[in-house]
């Protein structure tokens, strides 16, 4: 498996990254063979020599952030301005995917969601603001105060790592997997929680029958971004679960959608 420092500086060594946030660099299943995920870097290299793989590419060159001003747009779903990879990480139902970021900083705490979409063909020709995803899995504070600790904790002791698991019984076909860690450290401010949506194609084999609830994204008309502060109150988000989520009930969220309802998948509006 190739070192991280190898992976942040193939191809460029020049173009450099804000070095605070990250991405997810590769991918492996079931403790197999390294899968390479994206690199921002690969923005800058000439068309056709950029290595296809399962991650999206997207214009995070900054190693910067969705902020809740954009939630309303496609960039949600799997970054800015992402586009499809052009392979697949190919998995059964059942198996555990581990996703390997190249770094993340201990300051930026808070929830890591896992959600899956269908694709109605390839997910190689995909557009990310038609997929319809599913929250599947979610951890986010885990014990303590000011802040505590949470699961992004568990990611830098673990290698800056985080598995994911297949649902069982999954029926097979091509599925994105959006992997999302939410940045609380500024939430307290105005547009200051930040996203990090990472897409990654797979290929689901083996004989289940399990399909997501499906939803379709709402028109364009009636996208609206949720207001962040005002004079009157002050939105913010916080790490919490409801009672559905408590019991494990998946709960199909489109990306549009995906930060309108009063209960955010996870985290609460207070």
């Amino acid at each position: 498996m190739p070192s991280f420092s190898t992976l942040a500086a193939v191809s460029l060594p020049l173009i450099r990254l804000v070095s605070a946030h990250g991405y997810v660099a590769g991918i492996t299943v079931n403790g197999g063979s390294w899968v390479e995920g994206s690199n921002p870097n690969w923005f800058y290299q000439p068309e056709g020599d950029v290595p296809e793989t399962p991650g999206w590419q997207a214009e995070n060159q900054d190693n910067g952030f969705v902020a809740p001003d954009s939630f309303a747009t496609a960039d949600i779903a799997c970054h800015k301005s992402a586009t499809p990879g052009q392979t697949y990480v190919e998995a059964a139902s059942g198996d555990t995917l581990t996703l390997y970021w190249n770094t993340w900083p201990d300051s930026h705490k808070g929830p890591i969601i896992n959600y899956l979409a269908k694709c109605s063909g390839e997910c190689t020709s995909a557009s990310a603001g038609d997929l319809s995803f599913t929250k599947v899995s979610e951890g986010a504070w885990l014990s303590g105060s000011d802040p505590g600790d949470w699961v992004t904790d568990t990611l830098i002791a673990q290698n800056f790592t985080s598995d994911f698991e297949v649902p069982s019984g999954l029926a097979p076909g091509n599925y994105v997997l959006r992997h999302e860690i939410i940045a609380l450290h500024s939430a307290g401010s105005e547009n200051g929680a930040q996203a990090y949506p990472q897409c990654i194609n797979i290929k689901v084999g083996g004989s289940g029958s399990t399909s997501l609830p499906r939803v379709s994204p709402p028109p364009s008309s009636t996208r609206r971004p949720i207001p962040v502060s005002s004079s009157a109150s002050t939105v913010r988000l916080t790490a919490t679960r409801s009672p559905a989520q408590r019991s494990g009930a998946a709960k199909p969220m489109c990306p549009a959608t995906l930060f309108l309802d009063p209960l955010v998948d996870g985290l609460d509006m207070v």
